[in-house]
């Protein structure tokens, strides 16, 4: 989808901002955004939280969830966009988190991850999206980049209305 998209929606709404936090796709998904000219306007920050401390530190995961599954599940991905909107006062919060590459010690032999995008409602809840991609055979380089453009791609069409599993 192009980038003007994700501009005009998060435009069209007074005061609708954006945070990112990430994971498995290491800074893919922010420059993405901050490509797009006038980001400034709606853009407020992102984060790289690799390392479970930091997940937990600055996102508020929940630890032991968190632990059970190498910080790679929906839960997850839903907890690290919802504390990207805490951290930066943000209305609006997308996430990545999974796999670049197989790993043994894991039982991963595709890789995959968790997208997730947080929307604040007016009385401080919030709607969710969220969605799980395998992306098999490609370099762990083209894996957080395919991986940072679909989650780019859920965020504009959440905005736009109704696109995939929401919870109230």
């Amino acid at each position: 989808m192009p980038a003007r998209d994700l501009k005009a929606l998060m435009l069209r709404e007074p005061g609708l901002t954006l945070a990112v936090a990430e994971s498995l796709t290491g800074g893919w998904l922010q420059a993405r955004i901050t490509a797009i000219e006038g980001a400034s306007e709606f853009f407020l920050g992102g984060i790289t939280a690799y390392a479970l401390e930091q997940k937990v530190r600055h996102l508020h995961v929940g630890r032991a969830r968190a632990q059970a599954v190498n910080s790679v599940s929906e839960a997850v991905a839903r907890e690290m966009a919802r504390g990207a909107c805490d951290l930066f006062r943000a209305k609006v919060g997308v996430a990545t988190t999974g796999y670049a590459q197989a790993s043994g010690p894991q039982g991963v032999k595709v890789p995959f991850a968790w997208w997730a995008v947080a929307r604040r409602k007016p009385h401080g809840s919030f709607d969710y999206a969220s969605g799980c991609v395998t992306v098999p055979g490609l370099s762990r380089v083209a894996v957080q980049r395919r991986v940072a453009d679909l989650a780019f791609d859920a965020l504009v069409g959440f905005l736009r209305g109704p696109a995939g599993p929401r919870t109230p």
